[in-house]
């Protein structure tokens, strides 16, 4: 998507499908503030770590941009590392670090065979040694709907000389 003379990458959490509609509508209602992957992930796919200040777009099941996000922080953590407040902030119901460890376990280990081949290790696997790549984003402009009606009123007689420069 070309905007202003610049690209913005776009992105989409986990992959396609219920999961990420699910993640996509806790991010756009500002309960997600915080997403994890794999570093060997973006390594495979040559992407970099996110920085604070970079900004993407986000992309529904549909590859549809629904939202501008940026990045507010990003780390590179061992997986034991990950704290609490990054597993709440995740927006999916976690209490602690230790059930956001459990859910994305099992997410990644369901296409790890895939990683493992990609990668051409293939002994490779999640432990607490694994690279993480730990983003904080906020959401800075909806895509997916339409800005609400904008209010007209008349223009009261004290604000005609503002207003007549502002039209001039």
């Amino acid at each position: 998507m070309q905007d202003a003379g610049f690209h913005l990458p776009r992105w989409g959490f986990a992959f396609p499908g219920p999961l990420r509609d699910e993640l996509t509508a806790l991010a756009l209602a500002g309960t997600k503030t915080t997403t994890a992957g794999l570093l060997v992930e973006h390594e495979l796919d040559g992407e970099p770590v996110p920085r604070p200040g970079d900004r993407a777009i986000l992309v529904d099941s549909a590859e549809q941009p629904v939202a501008i996000v940026e990045t507010v922080a990003c780390r590179v953590v061992r997986l034991a590392d990950v704290d609490d407040r990054h597993a709440i902030d995740e927006g999916e119901g976690y209490a602690n670090a230790h059930e956001f460890r459990v859910a994305h376990e099992r997410f990644w280990n369901a296409y790890l065979d895939d990683v493992r081949v990609r990668l051409g290790e293939p002994g490779f696997a999640i432990t607490d040694d694994t690279p993480i790549v730990a983003e904080r984003f906020r959401g800075l402009l909806r895509l997916d709907a339409p800005p609400g009606p904008v209010p007209v009123r008349l223009a009261a007689t004290s604000e005609i000389p503002a207003l007549a420069g502002v039209l001039a």
